[in-house]
């Protein structure tokens, strides 16, 4: 083995709060209720732990009219808009929410800027379901910005009364670069109360960033659809590793990108079961590589309580 290949695995990685909350919540909705419990989108962006609630007996449907009337549905970490919680009530569903409380956040402060009469610049990616969710509070008020670039051909009705709100899983530096172009624009732009990308997802890049400038490969482990992995990504090459791939499991590694490769830095994204992470580090070790070594940017302690409707629903089952 040569002295000169090293592995080193960035910390925090891997599961947030917001994610290990929505996991469980579904696997003690199946403990509780028993299968078949549907859930609304996948409950995290990541292929592996889809699957693995889908063989406990979860069913994961695109839109509420799949779910059979007075079924049990839980409605995924990045959240809903409030036409879902009607259509749910009218079709008689009974509903967990496991939104991130971030997100919730995020969903309040829209109704209260839009109650204020500003228009929002939500700035996130078209598509996404936490952009879909949070637009679905107040659809009249907001418009969303993709890029930095397409600050320029933004129109606002007036530029005095404009505030922004961002997805929480963003690039932090390319969030803030298209919150300056924003600012430059309108300079009366009003700032969420407190920075909306979350507390994980900007760790998570931070740490990726300490690993990835004298990674010669920088391994992320996370879905296809997770934003928050695809942009861990670009992070690393943007701060100086010299590749960057993202995988969704060991078994999606190209042999060649170890080619000529010393130092591998390991990171995943924030819906990530550590044991994939432990699997390409094994993957490594197979291949010649020493065992990985732990670089901690910082220690996560954030637990968020299970939704309100199943704690009270576990309470009862004990009693």
């Amino acid at each position: 083995m040569s002295d000169s290949k090293r592995v080193i695995v960035a910390a925090p990685r891997g599961y947030c709060a917001g994610v290990d909350r929505a996991v469980v919540t579904v696997e003690r909705a199946l403990d509780l209720y028993g299968p078949p419990v549907y859930v609304r989108k996948q409950i995290v962006h990541n292929r592996h732990v889809v699957e693995d609630l889908e063989a406990r007996g979860a069913i994961f449907v695109d839109e509420l009219d799949a779910v059979p009337e007075g079924s049990t549905v839980v409605f995924s970490a990045h959240g809903v808009s409030p036409a879902v919680h009607a259509q749910a009530a009218e079709r008689g569903l009974k509903t967990i929410d496991a939104t991130c409380p971030l997100v919730t956040k995020v969903h309040n402060e829209a109704r209260r800027f839009a109650n204020q009469g500003l228009q929002i610049l939500l700035i996130g990616h078209a598509g996404h379901e936490e952009v879909e969710g949070t637009t679905g509070e107040a659809p009249e008020n907001i418009t969303l910005v993709e890029h930095p670039e397409d600050v320029v051909t933004i129109e606002v009705a007036d530029p005095a009364r404009v505030a922004w709100l961002s997805q929480t899983t963003l690039s932090v530096d390319e969030t803030w670069e298209t919150v300056g172009k924003l600012r430059e624009k309108y300079p009366d732009l009003i700032d969420p109360p407190s920075d909306d990308i979350c507390y994980a997802t900007q760790n998570r890049q931070s740490a990726v960033k300490q690993i990835a400038a004298d990674s010669d490969l920088v391994i992320v482990v996370g879905s296809r659809n997770s934003s928050n992995s695809v942009r861990l990504v670009e992070v690393a090459l943007e701060a100086g590793a010299k590749a960057a791939h993202r995988v969704d499991n060991a078994g999606e590694i190209d042999e060649s990108w170890l080619a000529g490769v010393g130092k591998v830095g390991v990171t995943s994204g924030a819906s990530v079961p550590d044991e994939l992470v432990q699997g390409v580090l094994a993957f490594l070790e197979e291949r010649g590589y020493p065992a990985a070594v732990e670089e901690r940017l910082t220690e996560e302690n954030l637990v968020f309580a299970l939704p309100p409707e199943l704690r009270k629903d576990m309470r009862r089952a004990q009693a």
